[in-house]
């Protein structure tokens, strides 16, 4: 229709339509033109904004959602810790801890001068009594040998495991101790010292060295029960801060994925910025695992080897950083197939390609079913016209199976994926195999 323009009448009032002229029609292309740029111009500034805001809190929402699970879910707390126990560098700063602590409850000189008493009441020679204090570096050197002995063996059992489990199940709190101070546990914060109390562990310790004919293992001190684990200054701002995360952590991750998915249906190219969101996400991925690598390190380094050997030391970082190192893992292999699915639905020519590539093999194993006399029919033919919405069905159900599982890993994805690659190709070769009939109704009727 073309466009039109009202004419006043001799009295001022609106006439019938009349055409535009050129320049009016010029006018009114460059008037809609510029108004259709600016509007452009909006959504791709929103869209911006929104995917910036959206990337720059991804990463605070995976450590935020890390936290909040291994606090508020017991199972997944006792999870994070048990490999504490089965690892061989804290079962033996475990051991050597409580070892020491048992043989300096033990006055090896006192034995020594009670010997030496005895030599000289027996009337032993003089080179004999001098002698015996040369016993006290032998005796404390076998005392602390067989004590090592029982303590080992009880931390390398099957019991010490239990325990360990079962006492770090009773007191999940102790993360809470340590993330808002508040509870108590066997992880808790002294001062600025993070500490890890085996209270609950020595007793069991106690008295099996007790009945070993170790009685001064009965008096190993409540304080030598901690182990200090990290020193952090200014450890209240750090659990202020911990304390915000784990409010957000249910929150969060939730807004990021708002945050994101604004950002697609705002911009006027939803694939490429499907793609450019997927891209984002990789890297902050990436990001986050580089910090988490420079964390473990300067964490080492605030450790004192003599507080807590450098090989334990990092045992327990990699072994309560691990669910939050494979969620970012996830994340990336996640952007990556997202990153390629935009990829091929677009107009490149690779993408072109591998679809024509698909299309061309589903379609040769349609035709191999019929030849075979396994023919889809009616169902066959509804498949082939409804290609793009059974497509988006399958994709979308793929997407929330791993929204709704329960901690994905990068291996859950690979599966998620692979299953929905083979539903795809399995209705893309049904679709292709509906019939002689059907194939009939496409291809014009040769007459002899």
């Amino acid at each position: 229709m073309t466009p039109t323009a009202p004419a006043p009448d001799s009295h001022g009032g609106p006439a019938e339509d009349r055409p535009l002229t050129p320049e009016e029609r010029a006018e009114y292309d460059r008037l809609r033109k510029s108004a259709a740029v600016r509007h452009r111009r909006l959504r791709y500034t929103g869209a911006s904004l929104l995917l910036l805001l959206a990337l720059l809190l991804s990463p605070v929402a995976v450590v935020s959602a890390w936290l909040a699970n291994t606090i508020s879910d017991q199972d997944r707390y006792v999870q994070t810790v048990a490999p504490l126990a089965d690892d061989a560098a804290v079962q033996g700063a475990v051991t050597d801890r409580l070892t020491n602590r048992v043989v300096s409850n033990v006055d090896v000189g006192a034995i020594t001068d009670a010997l030496q008493r005895a030599l000289q009441q027996a009337d032993a020679p003089p080179v004999v009594v001098d002698r015996a204090e040369a016993l006290e570096g032998p005796l404390k050197g076998a005392l602390t040998s067989a004590v090592r002995s029982v303590v080992s063996k009880v931390v390398t059992s099957d019991q010490f495991e239990t325990v360990w489990t079962e006492a770090n199940r009773r007191a999940q709190a102790a993360v809470v101790k340590v993330l808002t101070g508040e509870g108590a546990g066997a992880v808790q914060a002294s001062g600025d010292m993070i500490v890890l109390d085996l209270g609950t562990l020595t007793d069991e310790l106690k008295a099996r060295l007790v009945d070993a004919g170790f009685e001064k293992a009965s008096v190993i001190p409540e304080v030598d029960k901690q182990i200090p684990l990290l020193q952090v200054e200014k450890l209240n701002q750090a659990q202020d801060a911990m304390r915000l995360l784990n409010v957000l952590g249910a929150w969060l991750p939730v807004a990021v994925l708002v945050l994101a998915a604004l950002a697609v249906w705002a911009a006027p190219a939803h694939r490429v910025w499907l793609l450019a969101t997927a891209v984002g996400l990789f890297v902050m991925m990436l990001l986050l695992l580089v910090a988490l690598a420079v964390a473990r390190r300067i964490y080492l380094d605030s450790v004192p080897p003599a507080a807590l050997p450098p090989d334990a030391a990092a045992a327990v970082y990699d072994t309560l950083v691990r669910f939050l190192r494979q969620s970012a893992r996830t994340l990336l292999v996640l952007s990556v197939v997202t990153a390629l699915a935009a990829y091929l639905y677009g107009p490149g020519r690779g993408a072109r390609g591998v679809r024509r590539t698909a299309t061309r093999a589903t379609g040769a194993a349609g035709r191999s079913l019929e030849r075979l006399g396994m023919r889809t029919g009616s169902t066959g033919r509804w498949l082939d016209g409804h290609r793009a919405w059974t497509t988006g069905v399958v994709i979308g159900a793929g997407a929330l199976a791993l929204l709704l599982w329960n901690y994905p890993t990068p291996g859950v994805v690979a599966l998620v994926l692979g299953v929905v690659v083979l539903v795809l190709v399995v209705l893309g070769v049904l679709a292709a195999a509906p019939g002689d009939t059907a194939r009939a109704g496409r291809r014009p009727t040769r007459t002899g």
